[in-house]
């Protein structure tokens, strides 16, 4: 009987070494490895968590975005507030020297005892609450300014140093290989090359050198992606065979960017994966506060409109998930520890934050893609007739399965759009409109079978909708 339980215990441990999200045969979409469902990534952005909150905190933070429906938190192990020298909320920072890296681990593991809990126990808790409620952490080995010359904190322990970025990524993954719920993230907000003060930089060999530690302990059976700042990673990857999803950043810096057709655009390379905006605007983050010419009059802040604008378009154009962000959540404001970052000119505080408007509501996208049995999707914007727009504010982006048997078209604003019906599988049409503020549907009037359709929004007050057919 020992012989079998000890059997039992092995194959269950050796299963938590490969991946648990895995990309589908079209090479578009994410896929549960166990069963070989669609996986939609909804994301959040908490780089500061193992960094800035106590236990718990932690727990607060978990339940708060497990109820919003969030099934991906995005952390860094080496945070980029100074997370290699200020310590965490228990007093502990993660190596006992920054010349060698020695990991700073004590015997034990007791919470209790200051002796016993360390950095890295906090950081294993972290995870294990995480996957208690079913949640993904999206983990970053480190963020991008212990890498790069470019700007941050640092200190840059692993420029020019694939060696020492080797041996501590494959520490960190023989630490977590037997932890189901983590998926690998490199990058931290850092492109691979870029030139500064004249000078061209490459860090795509320490990079690499993580990619390769961490594909060394998982067998190659691992889901690895990159958060880049700008561009996108098939500027710097654009066919690396440890590299699972493509990704971009489209960032805080604007509204005008049209994330969508980077997305488009990457989805047709020869070197074909899923991809997604793994940092789209941030709600209540200051547009463009980095010239120091901001002013709330001016610029603003991105609202929760903003962020669906964007990361809905994202999606229709053939993204493989969404990441939600709120400026305080992330980097966990609290003015009586830390001053906060790029705040503008309002502070609310990281727990009054993970109840912002868009936090409530971003999770209806992750239903209404999953809603329909086939997630083939392609974009197909010749389903819309009308004016489609062009820019930002106005444009609309169509999507529907490959055997067109259903169709959704975002529109940015609520104006009369014709559709195509002829584009689509014959049969009836059900048209509704979904709300993406409470993800109901309104069903449309009237009978409807093929041609071009005049469909119009149902409420003007709401800004944005989409049109969703089925073919019955």
């Amino acid at each position: 009987m020992r012989k079998v339980t000890l059997l039992v215990t092995a194959l269950i441990m050796t299963s938590f070494l490969y991946a648990q999200i895995d990309v589908d045969a079209t090479k578009t979409y994410l896929v549960t490895k166990k069963n070989g469902k669609p996986f939609f990534w909804m994301g959040d952005t908490a780089w500061e968590l193992f960094h800035r909150l106590t236990r718990e905190e932690v727990i607060y933070y978990l339940n708060s975005r497990q109820k919003q429906q969030f099934n991906v938190i995005m952390a860094v192990a080496l945070a980029e507030l100074d997370g290699l020298r200020q310590p965490n909320m228990y007093g502990d920072v993660p190596f006992k020297d920054l010349e060698t890296l020695e990991w700073a681990i004590t015997p034990g593991s007791n919470p209790n005892d200051a002796e016993e809990y360390d950095y890295w126990d906090h950081v294993d808790f972290v995870i294990q609450e995480a996957a208690k409620r079913e949640m993904y952490i999206g983990l970053l080995p480190t963020w991008g300014d212990k890498v790069a010359y470019n700007w941050g904190a640092g200190p840059m322990v692993f420029n020019n140093n694939p060696e020492a970025a080797y041996t501590y990524a494959r520490k960190l993954a023989e630490r977590y290989k037997h932890q189901w719920n983590i998926v690998w993230i490199l990058g931290g907000d850092r492109p691979g090359t870029y030139e500064r003060d004249g000078r061209y930089h490459d860090d795509r060999p320490v990079w690499r050198a993580m990619a390769n530690a961490i594909e060394e302990v998982y067998e190659n059976d691992v889901f690895i992606t990159y958060h880049p700042s700008w561009p996108e990673t098939t500027a710097f990857f654009p066919n690396e065979n440890w590299l699972d999803m493509h990704a971009l950043q489209s960032s805080h810096g604007n509204r005008t960017i049209k994330a969508w057709e980077i997305i488009r655009e990457g989805l047709k390379i020869e070197s074909r994966r899923p991809m997604m905006d793994l940092e789209p605007c941030y709600e209540d983050h200051p547009v463009n506060v980095w010239d120091g010419r901001w002013t709330r009059a001016e610029r603003g802040y991105f609202d929760d409109y903003d962020v669906r604008a964007r990361t809905y378009r994202g999606v229709f154009a053939g993204g493989c998930g969404a990441v939600y962000g709120h400026h305080q959540v992330w980097q966990f404001v609290d003015t009586t520890r830390n001053d906060p970052v790029w705040i503008g000119d309002t502070i609310i505080g990281w727990q009054r934050a993970l109840t912002a408007k868009a936090a409530n509501h971003i999770h209806h996208l992750k239903d209404l893609m999953l809603s329909r049995p086939d997630f083939n999707r392609v974009e197909d914007n010749s389903l819309v007739v009308s004016d489609r727009g062009s820019d930002y504010r106005d444009v609309i982006i169509a999507t529907r399965n490959r055997k067109a048997t259903y169709a959704m078209v975002y529109l940015p604003q609520p104006k009369p759009v014709e559709i195509d019906l002829n584009r689509l599988s014959n049969g009836r049409k059900r048209v509704s409109w979904f709300n993406p503020v409470t993800g109901k549907y309104t069903r449309a009037k009237g009978k409807f079978s093929s041609g071009i359709q005049i469909f119009t929004p149902p409420n003007q007050q709401q800004k944005d909708w989409v049109l969703v057919v089925d073919v019955k």
